[in-house]
């Protein structure tokens, strides 16, 4: 695959940070080390000491540990609070592995984006053209949705997770028992299809991972490739993201990592959920701040896409409802969008899940970036919202700095 060379001009979150919500509840102290010294040179308008003081107001608000990288053309800065690990109170890895949720997505449309390029793919294509008679059922239509609804989440389809048993587990031993179930993409679309659609396709917007799932499958059989594999040539090969990883149905997360915990009840015990199977195209990339920083930084620098694919990729619907934690936010073709209280925008796709939160951001040029990661400690039924809040506090005065 072709890196296009940069120009020379510049050209769900309650569904994620929501089930965030039940780790333990825990006091942990704080675990303020410094960084390697190639990675601690301040950089003007926001250095080292800021940095720090911003993972650890993330940790004040109910997680176990937090990495942050910030990337500019200066150099890098990273800083972490708290521990990895209860039992043995180790920090947080300075190249701790992560999950990354639905940052997975940001990926998925880029390939997409890339086959209409191409010609092997168009946007206008219906979701009944490449997968006939799957979607169908309850006032669901794929010959009335097109890949570019599926990549905008304004198709209308349902929520595919509302009905695995892994996602409503409450209790650990539900967990135990479901963590290492696989399924089909064919059997999540089903699970959705059992749903009325939440709205007509393309009348309005509204987050399902079930888009993502399809979309996957679309681009396997434009290409005749698994997903994964499209996504390594395409885009892990050529920007040399070695930490990025598709993991198909390994549940377990490659060391080192930070242990992610879960109480499913108040007061209840605290149940490592850090390893779980989760192969599909919506969410289940495992990849590190570094690599996170470098696939968006090339994503907006215009290595990825060509300018008027990427400008097709920005085009953004209101999404309503992450008003309450960003300034005007929009969601494009998988990538979104908000506005920095200092004026202009930012690009990103945060995810997670079980407790195990991801937060990016990257300028409209790709010069400079952030990327977060944390595990909640969060009880249930406690809101995210100032989690949220707070993670993005940091990226704000990160990408604000001159």
């Amino acid at each position: 695959m072709t890196i296009h060379e940069p120009p020379t001009r510049k050209s769900r979150l309650q569904e994620r940070f929501g089930l965030a919500a039940g780790v333990a509840g825990v006091v942990v102290l704080a675990s303020v080390l410094t960084p390697p010294a190639a990675r601690a040179q301040d950089q003007p308008g926001y250095g080292l000491a800021q940095l720090q003081r911003d993972v650890d107001a993330i940790r004040s608000t109910g997680a176990t540990g937090v990495l942050a990288e910030v990337t500019t053309p200066s150099g890098r800065l990273v800083a972490r609070s708290g521990v990895a690990d209860l039992k043995t109170r180790r920090p947080v890895p300075w190249d701790a592995y992560y999950r990354t949720g639905s940052t997975t997505k940001a990926l998925v449309s880029t390939v997409a984006l890339q086959l209409f390029g191409e010609g092997e793919l168009d946007l206008t294509d219906t979701v009944e053209r490449w997968l006939p008679g799957l979607v169908k059922g309850n006032g669901n239509d794929g010959a009335k949705i097109t890949v570019r609804q599926l990549l905008g989440q304004t198709s209308g389809l349902p929520e595919y997770a509302d009905d695995v048993p892994l996602e409503q587990a409450t209790s650990p031993e539900t967990f135990q028992r479901e963590r290492f179930r696989t399924y089909r993409p064919e059997q999540l679309v089903a699970m959705a299809m059992r749903h009325k659609p939440v709205f007509a396709p393309g009348a309005d917007w509204s987050y399902s991972n079930t888009n993502y799932v399809l979309a996957g499958m679309i681009i396997e059989k434009v290409t005749g490739n698994p997903w994964q594999q499209e996504v390594h040539e395409r885009i892990i090969e050529p920007l040399d993201l070695r930490d990025t990883l598709t993991p198909g149905t390994s549940a377990y997360l490659p060391q080192p990592h930070a242990t992610t915990y879960k109480r499913f009840r108040p007061g209840g015990p605290l149940v490592d959920v850090s390893n779980f199977a989760a192969g599909h195209s919506d969410s289940s990339i495992i990849s590190t701040t570094g690599d996170v920083n470098r696939f968006f930084r090339a994503l907006l620098g215009g290595r990825l896409l060509p300018p008027a694919l990427l400008t097709q990729m920005q085009e953004a619907v209101p999404a309503k409802p992450y008003q309450d934690i960003w300034q005007d936010p929009g969601y494009g073709l998988g990538l979104m969008k908000r506005r920095l209280p200092c004026g202009g925008w930012v690009w990103f796709h945060g995810g997670g899940g079980w407790n195990s939160i991801a937060d990016n951001a990257a300028t409209s040029d790709g010069s400079r970036s952030v990327a977060i990661s944390f595990s909640s400690q969060l009880e249930p039924g406690q809101s995210p919202l100032e989690q949220a809040k707070t993670s993005a506090a940091l990226i704000d005065r990160a990408l604000c700095a001159t």
